[in-house]
């Protein structure tokens, strides 16, 4: 049965995973990079370093973002969003830094290697931490039961 997500069901996807494709285009180029994230109030909060994708997003904010869980060719699903980004700063970085090193911590099956990586991250300043405000969002899934 192939299906569409209702919107309940989107947030849940978007919460429960870490990992997303992020595609960004400018001047008749599109690059997509695979990054972690979490997903807070209708935003996908995430970081990086300096380099193509972020020169991209400055120059166009707007961006679509993909998460997917594939188990087989006939049961997995998929959420696209579109949005805009936006570089946070101050308290609003702090803060989300703080909640991107909390993933990687619960996510991790070494914690004290990530812990160690996390905590690094966090002490970068030159760290891009940004946010994409969700203005649309779609998911689709297909699952077929077996019948006994």
């Amino acid at each position: 049965m192939l299906g569409e997500l209702n919107k309940k069901e989107i947030i849940e996807f978007l919460e429960s995973k870490f990992m997303g494709r992020l595609g960004c285009h400018l001047d008749g180029e599109t690059y997509i990079v695979p990054i972690n994230y979490i997903y807070q109030n209708n935003a996908i909060y995430a970081h990086s370093g300096e380099g193509k994708k972020i020169e991209m997003l400055r120059a166009n904010p707007q961006v679509c973002f993909q998460v997917d869980e594939i188990d087989n060719m006939f049961k997995w699903k998929s959420v696209i969003l579109w949005g805009t980004f936006q570089e946070l700063k101050g308290q609003e970085r702090q803060q989300v830094m703080q909640g991107l090193i909390q993933r990687i911590i619960s996510t991790t099956d070494n914690p004290d290697r990530d812990l160690s990586h996390a905590i690094s991250l966090a002490l970068q300043d030159n760290l891009i931490v940004y946010r994409i405000d969700m203005r649309e969002a779609t998911g689709r899934f297909e699952s077929h039961e077996e019948i006994i």
